[in-house]
């Protein structure tokens, strides 16, 4: 009943640039968010102020960092993607000549 594992995981070629790049992403997600504390902490009725359709500053700063999120991180994906390409095409081309 035991199965071995669905892929065969090779080297990672990419993994020192995808670490690099998740290092990036991650920094601009925190200066974002620090954005978000630091007005809450320091102006804390510019977050009651409202914006559109009835929400508050604070509802779309928040809703705004969720999306972001997605966002970097459907980046980072197809990113990493394009390079894990990249990085085993030109392992190829070692591996033949």
């Amino acid at each position: 009943m035991h199965h071995g594992p669905a892929v065969t995981l090779g080297k990672d070629y990419a993994a020192k640039q995808k670490s690099k790049l998740g290092l990036i992403l991650f920094a601009v997600y925190s200066l974002v968010y620090s954005g978000f504390v630091f007005i809450n902490t320091f102006y804390p009725k510019l977050m009651g102020t409202i914006l559109f359709a009835g929400l508050n500053f604070a509802v779309i700063y928040g809703i705004g960092l969720i999306v972001f999120a997605i966002v970097l991180g459907l980046i980072y994906n197809h990113m990493c993607t394009q390079m894990e390409n990249e990085m085993e095409a030109l392992n190829a081309e070692e591996v033949k000549s």
